[in-house]
């Protein structure tokens, strides 16, 4: 299994149906489990999808509707009953703290582990450094990643979410051949940035090349925006909302949603590589519609329109 995904744990809007439940998502990362948006029912899609209590390093809420957070009382309650063995952060907009509140504390229960409340509020902006995201999370030891946040265009305050690897270098086998080194003189070379070799310095530059860090976004209710903009930008795998058909597109303004053909546009401008559409109304009943339109809309890099229980690895490095 790869060490990084995304868990569909639910696909449909406001309305649930026989075949989506509401929202749900986990992105397994590395060692770290981040899980956004539970909506009512995601503590039984996770059972259903092999997700543990344990698997949850932070909780993001984009916004307080429903389908986005009522799930969230069930899986903190869950976390605390299964003696979590970490802290957990949970993320949501600064303007909803009564609602946050009311769902952390619906019902009695016997609170065991640390959750820590980090609200977003204002624009947004970096929420997590890459060199304090094992720390602050409580990881068994992830790489590093920034996390950050921007507002969205929605009736009531949302934010998404992407998380950003620090770019990196990748060894070149032949060159590091060249200059001899090898075993675990490579490993020194990686820590130090330099090597004396047969009295020359060897350069971690001159026997690497750079490497991007790989990217996410979430971005769920919205209309087309600054913020679904900046979150899209030259993302690997992005899950972004299309709730509507393009021919609905007047219902998606009026609601502040997308459409497939809208999510696809901005996804193609963005350089995105794979596209995740979901939050799909429960007009609709042929999801093929959503993938043909998000292609005649002109994206062309990988796509897949959301089931639940489905899981969604992110592509190689570039």
């Amino acid at each position: 299994m790869s060490s990084r995904e995304l868990v569909v744990l639910g696909t449909a809007s406001q309305v649930p149906t026989r075949h989506r439940n509401h929202n749900g998502y986990l992105l397994r990362w590395d060692g770290e489990g981040i899980l956004f948006d539970p909506g009512e029912g995601t503590q039984r899609q996770m059972l259903r999808a092999g997700v543990a209590a344990h698997d949850i390093n932070r909780i993001c809420i984009t916004h307080f509707h429903g389908d986005h957070s009522l799930g969230l009382a069930g899986v903190v309650q869950r976390i605390n009953l299964d003696r979590v063995p970490h802290p957990v952060t949970a993320h949501y907009p600064a303007s909803g703290q009564r609602f946050f509140e009311r769902l952390r504390y619906a019902t009695a229960y016997r609170a065991t582990v640390p959750l820590t409340e980090a609200p977003v509020a204002g624009e947004g902006g970096v929420l997590v450094s890459a060199a304090g995201a094992a720390g602050a999370a409580g990881s068994t030891g992830a790489a590093g990643y920034t996390l950050e946040a921007r507002k969205l265009s929605h009736p009531v305050e949302s934010y998404g979410y992407r998380l950003i690897e620090p770019d990196g270098r990748r060894m070149l086998p032949e060159r590091l051949a060249a200059h001899g080194i090898r075993g675990p003189e490579i490993g020194r070379l990686q820590r130090e940035g330099a090597l004396l070799r047969e009295g020359r310095t060897v350069t971690l530059e001159e026997v690497s090349e750079a490497r991007r860090g790989q990217r996410f976004a979430f971005v769920m209710d919205t209309r087309l925006c600054e913020g679904a903009q900046e979150l899209a930008q030259g993302c690997d795998l992005l899950v972004i909302e299309s709730t509507f058909l393009d021919e609905d597109e007047p219902l998606a303004i009026e609601y502040g949603h997308l459409t497939a053909g809208q999510a696809a546009r901005l996804a193609a401008e963005a350089g995105v590589r794979h596209l995740v559409l979901t939050h799909f109304s429960q007009r609709y009943g042929d999801p093929s519609d959503f993938e043909r339109q998000a292609r005649a809309a002109g994206f062309e890099g990988e796509l897949t329109v959301a089931r639940d229980l489905m899981s969604v690895s992110l592509p190689k490095r570039r």
